[in-house]
């Protein structure tokens, strides 16, 4: 047994075959990703791994399972069967990010493909493979829950790879908030855990909230969405991971390079870095020395309609051309972290959770969060925020109603 400190979680305990596990090459490549990217020119604090994140998923996971045999028991048929829950729920939370490669999300628009094609390849190496034997784990298994496909544990599936109420989700808010320091990420996640349910939905057993937790439940999904708006597309962050992408393209021009697992697992956020040391572009200066060489003209944050925004866009690419920058990102806010209903037990019945409260209802639909960039060295930024003022207001007059006049 080993005990891990974790300032999020406090001890989290480890026995002796997880500690096999994590530390073997591809999982402990992880604490050389960070788990923010970039972030951390915006967020100096922004330093944690994916790593530690792994470790704090599976506290999480071992607290929601453990109310789940409290609060649902009906759900696993003895103890054999809880246990063997327990350990494939710990050894797939462990892994769930093996697959990412350096600065996570900016590195796969170079090299083309996501991090969870990557995961069958890490979890079939030899190493990997017999680790998991010795936990008693089958790697298939583990697939399964880590890429969201068919199991025979469709709740595990949810607090792995759901787009709900997975453990991954519930560390990385709290996780993120704490390092970043913005406590709007923060959520009751004590009532959460204590109000989670097993439920039976149209004769499947299906992850649920007990109808007590609706206020704990808003306030997960108000923190992501916080976090959304002030933490993952922070302006920086996007700008900083644009110009990533430009040298990323310089150190890997032959993105299949990295299609073998081997040399993928090579790469981590240090040796990128350790690349860009000897790079004489303007990009690579950028990174090295916190240059912001874009910027930021407008920004549009959860907008719903994209019409200023693309008036502003239209001028500043009239006036610049090329170097306009518009960064495009959108999310279905229901699904922050709301996809598939999340269902609650009520006095009603089993109701949709956007019945159940009208803050979540009202955060259905898709919105947009839309920054335009001008690149300093080829355009005016104080001249490109003028112009969007100029069309924001003029646009804004003329969607004003006509005031109604009496004779």
């Amino acid at each position: 047994m080993k005990r891990v400190f974790d300032p999020v979680h406090r001890f989290i305990e480890l026995d002796d075959g997880e500690v096999r596990l994590v530390g073997l090459a591809a999982v402990q490549r992880m604490r050389r990703l960070r788990q923010l990217g970039l972030a951390y020119l915006a967020f100096p604090s922004a330093e944690h791994s994916r790593f530690s994140h792994a470790l704090g998923a599976l506290a999480l996971g071992e607290r929601v399972l453990s109310a789940l045999r409290t609060h649902s028991p009906e759900y696993f048929a003895d103890d054999r069967d809880y246990e063997t829950q327990r350990r494939l729920l710990r050894a797939s939370l462990l892994l769930h990010d093996v697959g990412h490669g350096p600065f996570s999300h900016a590195c796969e628009a170079v090299l083309g493909r996501r991090h969870e094609t990557r995961t069958a390849a890490i979890l079939g190496l030899e190493d990997v493979h017999e680790a998991l034997a010795d936990l008693g784990v089958d790697s298939f298994e583990v697939l399964s829950l880590i890429g969201g496909g068919a199991s025979r544990y469709p709740v595990l599936r949810e607090l792995v790879s759901g787009p709900n109420l997975d453990c991954d989700r519930m560390d990385y808010l709290l996780r993120d908030s704490y390092f970043t320091g913005v406590t709007g990420g923060s959520y009751d996640v004590d009532q959460l855990i204590g109000s989670l349910r097993v439920l039976d939905v149209r004769g499947k057993p299906q992850l649920g909230v007990d109808g007590r937790g609706v206020v704990a439940l808003e306030s997960f999904v108000l923190a992501r969405y916080m976090m959304f708006a002030t933490v993952y597309f922070h302006h920086t962050t996007r700008m900083f991971e644009h110009v990533l992408q430009e040298e990323l393209r310089e150190i890997w021009p032959v993105p299949s390079a990295l299609d073998s697992t081997k040399e993928f697992l090579s790469w981590d956020d240090f040796r990128v870095v350790d690349a860009f040391r000897t790079l004489r572009s303007e990009a690579a200066t950028a990174l090295r020395e916190r240059i912001t060489i874009y910027g930021l003209a407008a920004e549009f944050n959860a907008e719903r309609d994209l019409t200023v925004f693309t008036a502003c866009e239209r001028a500043l690419r009239e006036r610049w051309g090329d170097a306009v920058w518009s960064d495009s990102q959108e999310e279905l806010l229901h699904r922050l972290p709301l996809g598939d209903p999340v269902w609650v037990r009520t006095t009603r019945g089993t109701i949709d959770a956007r019945e159940a409260s009208d803050l979540i209802a009202k955060l259905s639909g898709k919105a947009y969060w839309r920054k335009i960039f001008v690149r300093k060295r080829d355009g005016d930024v104080s001249e490109a925020r003028q112009i969007c003022q100029e069309i924001d207001q003029r646009m804004r007059r003329e969607s004003e109603p006509l005031p109604f006049v009496t004779n």
